[in-house]
């Protein structure tokens, strides 16, 4: 089994930045890629970077693209998730996920293993 661990939210301002931790245990050799994703109250999980294990490939969803940069350490087992110019539509609590597929997934239900999340609020 793999266990995910989201750490780094909290409360900021508009305008500042975090950075997300996802730390994994278990069967890491099972995940080829991580992936963000973060939901809001009242709406659907939503993709946000992903990165491959292997090459550290990464993609963005358009609406984060030039604020957030993931990358990885793979000795660490851990993936992280670089957020700038925050703004209040970035609340939301976000969630890493792991698959064991290399190719390119953004949907939730193609990532095998999840988080418990991590709270991310956004004042204006």
């Amino acid at each position: 089994q793999v266990q995910l661990v989201e750490s780094g939210g909290g409360l900021v301002q508009a305008g500042g930045s975090l950075r997300l931790s996802c730390a994994a245990s278990g069967r890491t050799f099972s995940i080829e890629r991580v992936g963000w994703f973060r939901q809001a109250p009242g709406k659907e999980r939503e993709f946000v970077a992903t990165i491959t294990k292997s090459g550290g490939i990464a993609y963005y969803a358009d609406s984060v693209k030039g604020r957030f940069t993931i990358s990885r350490d793979n000795a660490k087992n851990t993936v992280y998730l670089q957020i700038n110019s925050l703004k209040p539509e970035d609340t939301a609590v976000y969630y890493c996920a792991g698959s064991p597929s290399w190719p390119l997934q953004l949907r939730p239900q193609d990532y095998a293993y999840w988080g418990q999340g991590t709270q991310v609020t956004v004042s204006s």
